[in-house]
């Protein structure tokens, strides 16, 4: 995937402005990273999370509902601007019922980082799932079912992690993140100082890797959920408690050390066939190795993962 230039928004964040009363004020410019299975009463991928799914638009106002929840709290610490991004693989948030104050993105002909530039003052997520292999999680992956994990340098990392690593990269601190309790824990591991609130817990336990991806992705739907009402009040509480503390006591960017590495280990798609495994590296710059596609080599018996 091509790299595209990063912008400069015309909305710098952190800028002291003088409203026409006079009053002094922060802009705080917020990108929202938004996904589905990590939210409360999504209850499975199959059936739930596909446009042709008996309960897609359910699973839509649920989360949307989340989304606002969220939204309310940011702006009530004192955040000037939200974009939502609609980062499910096809969409997730419901437009027509989205808080009006935000912006909504979908589509990202660059791939990472998704809009974001460094003149955002902080990153968040809600509706996310823990990464692959993940015991006790509800509905781990990472992009895909195919997944039994992702690293990079080393370090253990899903879907939040490729994102909050970009952010790093621009200097963009990770303060939020909701899902369920499985994935807030893996959140404040990589992220340390994150604000997280869980909605929902996994029960099944182990790590799946013996499944193909087929028999994983229909491995772990057994969890404990919040009813909506109140997983979104937590939610907005938890929101406008990191707003808070992303003005006066942002939590410093993850540390990152050149070069830079990424392993995927994938699943077989048939039980007889091997594991794959995908390296590609980059000396400098952690966003374009996210974009890098895969090249997945199939493992010799005894070779290390």
């Amino acid at each position: 995937m091509r790299a595209c230039p990063q912008r400069q928004s015309s909305q710098p964040g952190w800028v002291r402005y003088t409203m026409e009363n006079q009053r002094e004020r922060l802009i705080v410019k917020i990108l929202l990273m938004t996904d589905l299975e990590g939210v409360s009463c999504v209850k499975a991928s199959d059936g739930w999370c596909a446009p042709t799914d008996r309960f897609y638009d359910v699973a839509c106002r649920l989360l949307t509902g989340e989304v606002n929840a969220v939204v309310d709290g940011f702006f009530a610490a004192g955040a000037s601007y939200v974009q939502v991004a609609d980062g499910h693989g096809w969409g997730g948030i419901d437009i027509e019922r989205l808080d009006s104050r935000v912006e909504y993105a979908r589509t990202w002909p660059c791939g990472f980082p998704f809009n974001l530039d460094s003149s955002f003052d902080g990153i968040a997520w809600v509706g996310q799932h823990a990464k692959a292999s993940t015991p006790y999680a509800h509905l781990p992956h990472t992009q895909s079912f195919e997944y039994i994990d992702m690293s990079v340098n080393g370090v253990s990392i899903g879907e939040f992690g490729q994102l909050a690593l970009c952010a790093a990269e621009l200097g963009v601190p990770a303060f939020f993140a909701a899902g369920d309790l499985a994935f807030t824990q893996e959140a404040e591991r990589l992220a340390p100082g994150i604000v997280t609130c869980s909605v929902k817990r996994g029960n099944t336990p182990g790590t799946g890797e013996e499944c193909t991806a087929t028999d994983y992705g229909r491995r772990n739907t057994g969890a404990i959920h919040l009813p909506p009402a109140r997983a979104q009040a937590a939610l907005r509480k938890a929101a406008e408690a990191a707003a808070f503390k992303l003005r006066r006591n942002p939590p410093p960017p993850i540390p990152l050390n050149k070069p830079f590495e990424r392993v995927c280990l994938l699943r077989p798609e048939e039980a007889h066939l091997p594991r794959k495994r995908s390296v590609e590296s980059h000396p400098d710059s952690v966003i374009p190795l996210m974009n890098m596609p895969l090249d997945p080599k199939p493992l010799v018996t005894g070779e290390a993962e």
